[in-house]
């Protein structure tokens, strides 16, 4: 049987709550990917240039330190990988998590929050961290997005 874990990133509460959706849907294990340095309000400002998050995701090379790591990655064949939209992608935390182990013949599925962003370039720039992997279209969700939407998404991986 095929062991699945929810690992995410999420800076407001909004896609934690998605996560643990996914998660109970999946029969999914739960992993919250957290910042070595935790994201203030000021380090979200998106409207500042000069923000943590804007300079981050200017320079896509960086890679924000997690705090926590899974010790049992290899126990799981397939990884939800949970995150908001930040300029039309992934925040490099993300990027962080999964280069961060050795994902070989795992299946990476991407899947986002955003109040109205979509997905835009997010795959393109998560598949040089998913080596050896296979990694799947990511989805974006609405919170507001009912269960049976979720479900539907999950049985059609």
């Amino acid at each position: 049987m095929s062991r699945k874990l929810v690992a995410y990133f999420s800076a407001s509460g909004v896609t934690k709550k998605l996560a643990e959706r996914i998660s109970k849907i999946a029969g999914a294990d739960l992993h919250e990917i957290v910042p070595k340095e935790i994201y203030t309000d000021e380090d979200l400002n998106w409207m500042n240039e000069n923000s943590r998050s804007s300079i981050e995701m200017k320079n896509k090379s960086f890679r924000p330190e997690i705090a926590n790591k899974i010790n049992n990655i290899d126990d799981y064949d397939t990884i939800y990988v949970g995150f908001p939209i930040w300029w039309y992608v992934a925040p490099t935390i993300i990027n962080t998590f999964l280069e961060s182990y050795n994902l070989t013949g795992k299946t990476i599925i991407p899947f986002a929050t955003s109040g109205e962003s979509l997905m835009g370039n997010t795959n393109e720039e998560l598949k040089n961290s998913c080596n050896g992997s296979v990694l799947k279209e990511g989805r974006r969700f609405d919170i507001k997005d009912s269960d049976e939407i979720i479900k539907n998404w999950i049985e059609s991986l």
